[in-house]
C-alpha cells in the first residue's frame, strides 16, 4: 500500500509539472500567432494548466515537506504536546480538505450533467479543468490522511522539510 501510494503522490507531481510545460506551451504558441498577426488567445488554456498544476502539486509537495510549513509554535512546544499538536493538524487538515474535495468534486459532476462551458474563446466543458482540480484536490486528502494514519502509529512527520535541503543554513 505505501508503494502505491507513494507511486500516486510522485505521479501527481508529474501531471502538476505536464500542466506547467502546457502553460508555457500555450503562452508561447500565443506569442508565437501574434508576431504572425493571427489572433490567439491562449490565456483561458493557460488559467485552465495553471489551475490543474496547483492542486495536482499539493500532494506531492506535501510529501517531499515543500509546503510553506510556519513552526513557530509547533517548534516551542514540549515533545509530550508537539506530536499531539502535529496529529490534530493532519486530522482538521484531513477533514478540511476532504470537505473540500467532495464538494469540488461534485461541481465537476454537475458541469459534466448540466454540459456547462466555459464562457471564453476556448468554449471548453467546465468538467474536464474541474475533474483536474477535484483529482487534485482528492490526493491532497488522502496524503493528508495518509500522514494521520502515519503519526497515529508511532511514526514523526514526514511532510517536514528534511534537513539535507539545507533551508536552516545561511546562504554562502
Amino acid at each position: 500500500m505505501r508503494r502505491t501510494l507513494d507511486r500516486f503522490y510522485e505521479a501527481c507531481g508529474y501531471l502538476a509539472a505536464a500542466f506547467m510545460i502546457g502553460i508555457a506551451v500555450a503562452i508561447v504558441a500565443q506569442i508565437v500567432a501574434r508576431m504572425r498577426g493571427v489572433t490567439l488567445d491562449a490565456t483561458e488554456a493557460a488559467g485552465l494548466c495553471l489551475a490543474a498544476s496547483t492542486f495536482f502539486g499539493l500532494a506531492h509537495t506535501f510529501r517531499r515537506g515543500a509546503h510553506v510549513r510556519i513552526n513557530l509554535i509547533v517548534d516551542r512546544l514540549p515533545v509530550r504536546f508537539r506530536r499531539g499538536v502535529e496529529i490534530f493538524n493532519c486530522l482538521l487538515g484531513g477533514v478540511v480538505v476532504s470537505f473540500l474535495a467532495w464538494h469540488v468534486s461534485q461541481l465537476a459532476i454537475q458541469s459534466y450533467q448540466y454540459n456547462d462551458i466555459s464562457p471564453g474563446l476556448l468554449a471548453m466543458p467546465f468538467w474536464i479543468p474541474q475533474t483536474g482540480v477535484a483529482v487534485g484536490v482528492i490526493a491532497f486528502a488522502v496524503a493528508l490522511v495518509d500522514e494521520l494514519f502515519w503519526l497515529l502509529t508511532g511514526g514523526r512527520p514526514r511532510y517536514e522539510a528534511p534537513d539535507e535541503i539545507g533551508l536552516d543554513k545561511p546562504v554562502a
